[in-house]
């Protein structure tokens, strides 16, 4: 069965930053053969894609984090990471990472997720 485990969420005033991390267990191949990514959900808003990383490593992000986000994988770790900085009280919510299945339900930057970790919450104060 695979398990993402997220960390790295915390609260922080506007302006600073935060690094979320993602490990990746159970998978039969390292995760560099797969897409995966970060998405965040609000109250009261639908789950967005925040970017993604695809096996050949090109980067998909919203418009509104372009610039300030960054995603990577260390792939001997089977750990993804997003780089958050300059952030704003709009970025407040609860930070999930995913990843790719064929039968994934949710469809963002070209890929199907449908691995699921357990969230991060994220607060930025002003």
């Amino acid at each position: 069965q695979v398990q993402l485990v997220e960390s790295g969420g915390g609260s922080v005033q506007a302006g600073g930053s935060l690094r979320l991390s993602c490990a990746a267990f159970g998978y039969t191949y390292s995760t560099y053969y797969m897409c995966m990514g970060w998405f965040r959900q609000a109250p009261g808003k639908e789950r967005e894609g925040v970017a993604a990383i695809a096996s050949d490593g090109k980067t998909t992000y919203v418009d509104s984090v372009k610039g300030r986000f960054t995603i990577s994988r260390d792939n001997a770790k089977n750990t993804l990471y997003l780089q958050m900085n300059s952030l704003v009280p709009e970025d407040t919510a609860m930070y999930y990472c995913a990843a790719a299945t064929s039968s994934g339900a949710i469809y963002y930057a070209s890929c199907r997720f449908g691995y699921w970790g357990q969230g991060t919450q994220v607060t930025v104060s002003s």
